[in-house]
């Protein structure tokens, strides 16, 4: 599971789907966006990236699940 944070979320997952940029996104395939969160400044976005970060794995799937249950990529959802 990656977390990270962008300023141009569209842009960042093709980079990841086109395996752009090396790295533990190419190493381990990751390619789908299965959940997102908007913030009006960097820093809060970083904190809450620090804080998911620190999170156990389980902690970071109850959140997905309760959100996307079947985990669907919402890549082609941002796009539109």
């Amino acid at each position: 599971m990656y977390i990270g944070i962008t300023s141009n979320l569209t842009k960042r997952i093709w980079e990841h789907k086109n395996k752009v940029i090396s790295g533990f996104t190419s190493k381990y395939n990751v390619q789908k966006l299965v959940y997102f969160e908007i913030f009006q400044d960097v820093g809060s976005a970083l904190n809450r990236e620090k804080l998911l970060k620190s999170w156990k794995r389980e902690w970071k799937i109850d959140l997905v699940e309760r959100e996307k249950p079947n985990w669907a990529d919402l890549y082609d959802e941002i796009i539109k």
